[in-house]
């Protein structure tokens, strides 16, 4: 229990920076966009997913520019990642419920749970989730991409009447499914980093005399 209380400490030291500000607002941001979606306000949906995304890539910027990189960061950048990407992949399942591409889509939400419960595993032994390696910035880049190409013009597309064109279903399914195989990679390149943080804290926790 000590050390998970010195982790969370740590965690927060330094907390009060833009880029934490710019993530907290991305957070908000989510389920504005969710409720306007489900409402049918399917431009003003993506207006603000593509905002809050924008945002992403504004607190990255920032922080490595003026130095305002932080713990607490670090840990709330992938967690409003992992948020906008269920929160899309949700209204999505609704939009395509009576499509098998929504299948497609719950792998999504299957590959977050399971990186929320490593995280949890982590945090709850006094460690850190581990960090998102190449894989997980080109899998977040290449999802963000691919499902608000979807959300605008897919089936049924917030601007498809506007512009007057719309995804094939096949161009649907190819674009969703090279996300769905970046991200699949990610997940695994995530596996030995989680692995070896088990292992370090197994060490540390192993009596000397052993």
């Amino acid at each position: 229990m000590s050390k998970l209380k010195d982790n969370l400490k740590d965690l927060f030291s330094g907390c009060v920076t833009v880029p934490n500000f710019l993530s907290l607002i991305r957070i908000l941001l989510i389920p504005v966009f969710a409720v306007l979606f489900l409402k049918d306000h399917f431009v003003a949906a993506v207006i603000v997913i593509i905002v809050a995304e924008l945002t992403d890539l504004i607190d990255g910027a920032v922080a490595r520019k003026f130095n305002q990189v932080s713990a607490l960061g670090k840990l709330l950048d992938p967690i409003a990642d992992k948020l906008s990407q269920m929160a899309i992949v949700i209204v999505l399942i609704v939009k395509y419920w009576e499509n098998a591409i929504k299948y497609l889509f719950m792998f999504f939400i299957a590959k977050e749970i399971l990186m929320l419960i490593g995280g949890a595993i982590l945090i709850s032994k006094g460690k850190r989730p581990v960090a998102a390696e190449m894989w997980g910035k080109v899998a977040t880049t290449v999802f963000c991409i691919v499902m608000i190409l979807v959300l605008a013009l897919g089936e049924n597309g917030a601007l498809c009447d506007y512009i007057g064109f719309t995804l094939p279903s096949a161009a649907t399914w190819v674009l969703v499914s090279i996300s769905a195989v970046c991200t699949l990679c990610s997940l695994l390149g995530y596996i030995p980093g989680f692995v070896r943080a088990l292992k370090e804290n197994e060490i540390k926790e192993k009596p000397l005399d052993e």
